[in-house]
């Protein structure tokens, strides 16, 4: 772990690869029913296809006496996604650190310039960083499925994706997000990462047996809201109700884990996603918006 120590009480530090398992398992405490979304260990989890090394590397951890109490995860130059501990969302001291820590380029959080940041929730954080000049960006639509109940079948067959199926799962991937360079070798380091312990990799055939549909579903423990990242349906297979199906499945996989619900992030722009996982029993909350700084 490299610490960046100027006698402060809150430490930022860039965790090394023995520290992984303690930074997921802090972002698993933290998610809980009806707190504010913020990055996931499933968000971590995904990351791992880079494998181990670099996801460390991309990591940033806030600790007070040790204890950790923040945590980013760089996704590319210009953007930080954080979590926090939920009782300090109104912590002072924490907030103006990890301001000063995001805002300056020699903490080795953001470069200079044009930047984002995305901290969902409502708190001294947000404010600082507003006071300081930062804007709202455009708006995202948390939405939530309640998994209290039994999840009906979604209408379409379903199999957890193993080493056989690994190659089906790409190409939905790949023909779902345009430019994706998602391939086998990512996949396996993927479910290879400690956060997969607590996931499922779903990929949906229809009735020709054609894969159109995958996601990944991550689970935060029993009790613990759950994510999709990502979900996407094959360019030649969509208007055909199977995303709504895939998400339908996603849900009923992740109550099968315990999760007390099944979240996901949409753009508030994307009325298409919004719309499928409406379809698929996932309830809008209010938007939120990340915070940039115009470079």
């Amino acid at each position: 772990m490299i610490g960046f120590d100027h006698g402060m009480t809150v430490l930022l530090s860039t965790p090394g690869v023995g520290d992984l398992d303690e930074v997921v398992r802090a972002l698993a405490e933290w998610r809980r029913e009806g707190a504010p979304m913020q990055l996931h260990p499933g968000d971590v989890g995904y990351y791992w296809q880079f494998g181990p090394e670099r996801t460390a590397a991309a990591l940033r951890t806030w600790r007070r006496e040790g204890r950790l109490v923040g945590v980013g995860l760089i996704d590319g130059p210009e953007l930080v996604r954080l979590a926090i501990l939920p009782e300090a969302h109104d912590d002072e001291e924490l907030a103006l650190q990890m301001v000063d820590d995001v805002t300056r380029p020699d903490r080795g959080v953001l470069s200079a310039g044009k930047a984002h940041v995305e901290a969902l929730w409502q708190g001294r954080f947000r404010e600082v960083l507003q006071e300081g000049g930062w804007e709202p960006d455009d708006p995202w639509i948390p939405m939530i499925r309640d998994l209290s109940e039994p999840v009906s079948d979604g209408g379409l067959r379903i199999e957890v994706v193993g080493s056989e199926l690994v190659d089906d799962r790409v190409t939905v991937h790949r023909s779902a997000f345009e430019g994706s360079k998602f391939d086998a070798r990512r996949w396996h380091a993927m479910a290879a990462g400690t956060p997969y312990a607590d996931a499922r990799c779903l990929l949906g055939f229809n009735d020709r047996g054609d894969a159109v549909a995958a996601t990944t579903v991550w689970s935060a423990g029993p009790g613990r809201p759950g994510l999709l990242e990502p979900l996407g349906v094959h360019r030649d297979h969509r208007g055909r109700g199977y995303g709504k199906a895939i998400a339908v499945a996603a849900a009923a996989a992740l109550r099968d884990m315990g999760a007390s619900s099944a979240t996901v992030c949409a753009e508030a722009s994307n009325t298409a996603a919004v719309t499928t996982y409406r379809s698929a029993g996932y309830q809008p909350r209010p938007a939120v918006r990340d915070l940039r700084r115009v470079g």
